[in-house]
């Protein structure tokens, strides 16, 4: 099969660290160590494993900061190279193992990528505490080998496909995920509206576990990439009838945000300051630095960026006693100053991935909710997607997400069987 392989070395780092702001081949091009190469294909570990067919795979911000080395170093025990990356995965079921069940070949599903101790082989009386509260995207035991072997070997460490020696993820033709990472697609979702499930499920995970505490209350949402969108949607989906307003960068972002739900889009800068202005917030200017605010303010604001800007403005424009929930977060922050965390006695949290959620009177995984409130609300959320490519031409598609002020792109998907 054919697929993209990344790997991770000193060399690499030098490369890109050096280079990769004056010239795209340091990070994905010919002098970095992403490559198309043959493979073959995965074999199934288990009879609870399932062959695929990759359809389409986004990519995102954190296999973009992956390439460029930007990525946090703190979360690197936790992964195992070389990869095939790709973790925003729909695909189609090919063969399965003789112990699945309620899985058919031919059938599409979209691909939890978080890998579990049930994943790894452990059984239930083995299993870490988040696991078995059905919180996997926090699994305790992802810096160990797992029961399950690959070749005669122990499964590698790793959080998740797509950072895994062992388990190729969607850029490339073909895969393998365990039973309990798959979820049947609706034939009612396109493509385009279903390989969004994880991105959404990101968004969706947050907004159940930190929603707004006051049903009238505004909303802050920042950020103008699928993270951003899933929250906003999430927020409306979920019955939320207070004003959210969505700070992006471009004019067809801010389209879409009010399609999915907010209640008006403002760029960074002067715009969203009005914003904060008519919550009675003032401002004042200090000695040095940024302007500061007292009063008013938000009393949510969902970060999904996760930059020095953004935070800074999240931890500057939250009400006292407010809340800052960040998400969709890839790399290091610098230089961040805290003083209105505890200035103002803000609350802080922190999401990653997606589990098993408390849902209408249920208990259901994310990935079923967002689907289920996709088929409810209809919303147009296949308009994220802006460019598809295929494997062959994963530069430009790399380009294209890298540079989305000149390309325009929202969500970037490679399509392997093109």
């Amino acid at each position: 099969m054919n697929a993209l392989t990344f790997d991770v070395s000193a060399r690499g780092f030098i490369v890109a660290r050096a280079m990769g702001r004056f010239t795209e081949a340091a990070t994905f091009g010919p002098l970095s160590a992403l490559r198309l190469s043959e493979r073959a294909p995965p074999v199934l570990p288990g009879p609870e494993w399932v062959e695929l067919e990759v359809l389409a795979c986004g990519i995102c911000g954190t296999d973009l900061a992956t390439l460029r080395y930007t990525a946090s170093p703190a979360l690197e025990p936790f992964g195992s190279f070389p990869a095939v990356p790709g973790h925003e995965i729909l695909a189609r079921v090919l063969r399965v193992g003789a112990g699945v069940e309620g899985l058919e070949e031919g059938e599409r599903v979209a691909v939890d990528p978080m890998l579990s101790c049930r994943v790894r082989g452990r059984s239930e009386d083995t299993q870490c505490a988040s696991c078995s509260e059905g919180r996997h995207s926090t699994c305790e035991l992802a810096g160990e080998e797992g029961v399950t072997e690959v070749a005669g070997k122990p499964l590698s460490p790793g959080m998740t496909i797509g950072y895994h020696r062992d388990l190729p993820g969607g850029w490339g033709e073909r895969m393998v995920a365990h039973r309990s990472q798959l979820f049947p697609v609706s034939p009612r979702l396109s493509d385009r509206a279903a390989v969004l499930l994880e991105p959404l499920s990101i968004g969706m995970h947050a907004v159940l576990n930190a929603p707004p505490q006051d049903p009238g209350a505004d909303v802050l949402v920042i950020g103008s990439g699928p993270i951003a969108m899933a929250v906003t949607w999430a927020l409306r989906a979920n019955g939320f009838q207070g004003a959210i307003l969505a700070q992006v960068k471009r004019s067809h972002e801010a389209e879409l945000a009010r399609a999915l739900g907010a209640s008006d889009a403002v760029q960074p800068g002067l715009e969203v300051r009005e914003l904060l202005a008519e919550t009675g917030s003032l401002a004042y200017q200090p000695i040095l630095g940024p302007e500061v605010f007292s009063g008013g303010g938000f009393p949510l604001v969902y970060d999904c960026v996760g930059s020095a800007a953004s935070l800074t403005q999240a931890l500057r424009y939250t009400a006292p006693r407010g809340r800052v929930v960040m998400l969709g977060c890839a790399a290091q922050i610098p230089k961040l100053d805290l003083t209105f965390l505890w200035a103002r006695e803000l609350e802080v949290r922190g999401f990653v991935g997606y589990g098993e959620e408390e849902w209408r009177g249920e208990r259901l995984h994310t990935f079923d909710v967002t689907q289920q409130l996709l088929l409810e609300t209809e919303a147009p959320v296949a308009a994220m997607v802006t460019h598809a490519y295929p494997l062959r031409e994963y530069r430009d598609a790399l380009s294209a997400a890298a540079n989305r002020r000149r390309s325009g792109a929202l969500k970037v998907i490679l399509e392997p069987g093109r």
